[in-house]
């Protein structure tokens, strides 16, 4: 099966299961169906915009330089031939 033919195998069934359902019910399920998706999407926006930007730091220029030179770990070895 392809995953187009699955995906409606699967909303069938949904739609199945809600037909029981009052009217009001389904109108209150269309309203949370409609604000996850709408929260889904923001989410993925504030995700993408939020990988961009500039570096924060409280710290000064040369304390995080500071930082970064005494982070290294120079293990250099020479092995004899």
């Amino acid at each position: 099966m392809k995953t187009i033919e699955i995906d409606n195998t699967i909303i069938d069934g949904y739609i199945a299961m809600l037909d029981n359902l009052s009217p009001n019910s389904k109108l209150d399920l269309i309203s949370k169906l409609t604000a996850s998706i709408k929260t889904d999407l923001s989410n993925k926006k504030s995700k993408f915009k939020s990988a961009f930007g500039a570096f924060e730091s409280t710290k000064s220029a040369d304390e995080i330089i500071k930082d970064i030179k005494s982070g290294r770990l120079f293990n250099r070895e020479i092995e004899q031939f």
